[in-house]
């Protein structure tokens, strides 16, 4: 089995398409299962980044799909908290008879996937529980209780029932899209914390062979059965020292074993660089990351003109700018202390000053102070200043 999720396709880096990233990577799992002969591959939610996905984005996670499953795998598919439940599940019944399990319905939590499905007896349970909002899932599995572990702790208690029907020795996974306390977060996650908790115990998935966990965009180990294989890109900064990466393992009558992480290529790479914007624009020390994504944080004490642009033709994927002047100390402003006293001119020329680091120029200054009075709110004679 191979075990991925969050693949968020049609989530763009701070505005840059990725469609292409995407579809090269969903390629390259396909690669993975033809290589070691998986079996079975389990996503466990988020296919899409947004519950209604663009057509190109629907096209993309199609063609992966269908690469994956002309590769020899069945697929099982739950869906998370940035997917439409509803519109994944659609043709659900008609797509099992290819090979693609979905499962994203409070309904077939207990309907397990069987495997081998030519055995009498089946060795293995594959149990899809979709990201599940709790007032929502409350109603549905009608229980009193709220919040995230009151309704996993019932999914759970309905997919231990359906264990114990079925032949002993059965073996028993289960995919879940939610916050494992013990995880940890980054940047690009979405919250989904409800009174302020999002996070459930392990402990709500005590006695499961395996629990194939996503939500989490960094691949992280909770315990031998317990893990989150991370999303297969980098979706924000904050993500770039992980190493993307999917796992792997068998599954036979004696349990789970063999587990690997198998690191995963990475498109393009991400750079965060700090300096003068000429310095930015001239070191030859940033030669090797011309062709990353790009966070630049400049340190000029006054605000560039035109800096992203000016950027972009040196490292053409720059795509986030951040202005922190060194040696600048941001003052504490009350708006009532700040115009105190003070003309409408003065007013915008200290607004000028706090937003780029530098006061008005000459001709900006008339310029300024024509439009202000142009609006009417400068008189020519105020404070000595001309017509």
């Amino acid at each position: 089995m191979l075990h991925t999720s969050d693949w968020h396709v049609g989530r763009t880096f701070h505005g840059a398409d990725l469609l292409a990233e995407q579809g090269a990577i969903l390629g390259h799992l396909a690669d993975l299962v033809t290589a070691e002969a998986v079996d079975v591959v389990l996503v466990s939610g988020d296919i899409y980044d947004r519950a209604v996905p663009s057509a190109e984005a629907v096209r993309v996670a199609t063609k992966g799909l269908r690469r994956i499953r002309d590769a020899g795998a069945r697929l099982v598919l739950t869906s998370g908290n940035h997917d439409s439940a509803a519109r994944l599940g659609a043709f659900a019944e008609f797509a099992a008879a290819g090979g693609l399990h979905l499962r994203t319905t409070v309904s077939g939590i207990a309907d397990p996937v069987l495997l081998p499905e030519e055995a009498s007896e089946p060795a293995v349970a594959v149990y899809g529980i979709p990201y599940l909002e709790p007032e929502t899932a409350r109603h549905a599995l009608g229980i009193e209780g709220r919040g995230h572990t009151a309704v996993l702790t019932e999914a759970m208690r309905r997919v231990r029932e359906d264990l114990a029907t079925r032949p002993s020795g059965t073996r028993s996974i289960v995919l879940a899209h939610a916050f494992v306390t013990g995880g940890m977060g980054c940047d690009s996650e979405r919250t989904i914390a409800v009174g302020g908790v999002e996070q459930v115990p392990g402990s709500v998935f005590e006695g499961i062979d395996y629990v194939a966990l996503g939500h989490l965009h960094g691949a992280q180990v909770l315990d031998e059965r317990l893990r989150y294989s991370g999303s297969p890109l980098a979706y924000s900064f904050s993500e770039m020292s992980q190493r993307k990466s999917v796992f792997l393992f068998d599954v036979d009558e004696s349990g789970v074993s063999g587990i690997e992480r198998r690191y995963l290529p990475v498109p393009r790479r991400l750079a965060t660089l700090r300096g003068t914007l000429e310095e930015l624009l001239t070191s030859a020390e940033h030669d090797d990351v011309t062709d990353c994504f790009v966070s630049a944080t400049l340190i000029d004490r006054v605000r560039p003109v035109d800096a992203m642009r000016r950027l972009r033709e040196r490292f053409p994927y720059a795509v986030h700018l951040d202005w922190e002047p060194e040696g600048r100390k941001e003052p504490v402003l009350r708006y009532a202390e700040a115009v105190r006293g003070r003309s409408d001119v003065d007013i915008a020329r200290g607004f000028l000053d706090d937003c780029r680091g530098a006061p008005p120029s000459e001709r900006e200054d008339a310029w300024l102070v024509a439009a202000l009075e142009a609006a009417g709110k400068h008189d020519p004679g105020q404070d000595g200043e001309p017509a």
